[in-house]
């Protein structure tokens, strides 16, 4: 019964992506707009993506940047669905890991933008380049618990204090947190030689989890009404989140946090791949780097951006947080295989 649960969900989720790709066929069938489309799959939200679109379009009016907002797995998913008559022209978002797998299954054709020796790299590619920084933190909700209440590090969030008061974003669909997973089992087999223990510590997570939620925004919204209290996700969306008035905090674990070098590829046979390439160009530039800093919250990739420019929230960052050690190389390889595991073996089997 489970098997075929899973087979259902699985071809449930394929279909959805029909109706999409729908709209945004209507939208490009029916617009009398003379300009060349753009088309962005990215897991960045509508705040960041509608800041780059009016930006953009205003340095190079002859572009309609069009974009659709999903998860990281899901935009993966829907290249792979479409590889044969590719609907996107950019994937703007993501770990490197998820890039990795679509340079495996041929879904990126090979770009080199002007500022790529500007920023670092997790691995030796011209697929892909990191545009963003993006560490994970521990979130909570500020007017029910206090900063020094909230947990310091990720085994605090195990404590029995937490129990049915944790909200975690699906790690299924979501980049960041399979980053987040990633950690706790790259940890496990580094000490341990396997995952079991790291498998292990995500079930004793799962015993404290109230929902896993299908998007960010009902996490937030689930953490404002304190339907649960605590969670693990990326800092950039807590910060944009905040300055919504809504009331999170975070804390960057002591041990070290995950820091995602979020990357942007030209999709394989993109439909418009000029202006692909003019907004590759755009994302990583030094204007676009520092806009998105200041308005949206994200740590950028460049290693060159005048310290007078940059955000003053930017530096108090990077003196807090600590940066895991990670090896991402292995978890390119394996994190799929492990996601399945616990997906089909952890999930829902926590105990407090």
């Amino acid at each position: 019964m489970a098997d075929f649960m899973r087979s259902a969900l699985s071809a449930l989720s394929t279909l959805s992506i029909l109706p999409a790709l729908s709209s945004l066929s209507a939208v490009s069938a029916c617009s009398s707009d003379h300009r060349t489309p753009v088309v962005l799959y990215s897991p960045h939200g509508r705040d960041q993506l509608e800041l780059l679109e009016r930006d953009f379009e205003r340095r190079n009016p002859d572009i309609d940047v069009r974009w659709l907002d999903m998860g990281s797995q899901e935009i993966l998913d829907r290249l792979r669905f479409e590889r044969v008559n590719p609907q996107a022209d950019v994937w703007f978002g993501g770990p490197a890991t998820i890039f990795d797998r679509g340079i495996h299954d041929s879904l990126l054709t090979p770009y080199r933008p002007s500022w790529a020796d500007r920023v670092g790299q997790s691995g030796a590619t011209t697929f892909y380049y990191p545009v963003y920084r993006t560490p994970a933190v521990i979130a909570y909700n500020s007017r029910a618990v206090t900063r020094e209440q909230a947990p310091q590090d990720w085994d605090d969030v195990l404590l029995p204090r937490w129990r049915d008061k944790v909200i975690i974003r699906d790690p299924m669909a979501s980049g960041t947190m399979r980053a987040i997973w990633g950690l706790v089992l790259v940890r496990s087999v580094r000490q341990t030689g396997d995952t079991a223990e790291g498998m292990q510590w995500l079930r004793r997570l799962d015993g404290q989890t109230k929902t896993y939620t299908i998007s960010p925004a009902l996490l937030y919204e689930k953490l404002a009404r304190q339907e649960g209290l605590v969670s693990l996700w990326d800092l950039q969306d807590i910060l944009i989140s905040q300055a919504k008035g809504i009331p999170l905090g975070y804390v960057f674990p002591r041990s070290g946090t995950v820091v995602i070098d979020d990357a942007i590829g030209l999709v394989r046979g993109a439909r418009h791949p000029h202006a692909a390439r003019a907004f590759i160009e755009y994302v990583g530039s030094e204007a676009a780097q520092l806009l998105t800093a200041r308005e949206v919250f994200r740590l950028p990739a460049r290693t060159d951006l005048p310290e007078d420019a940059v955000p003053a929230w930017v530096a108090q960052v990077e003196q807090e947080m600590v940066v895991a050690d990670m090896d991402w190389g292995l978890l390119s390889r394996n994190g799929p295989a492990w996601m399945s595991y616990w997906d089909q073996h952890v999930r829902g089997t926590g105990q407090p």
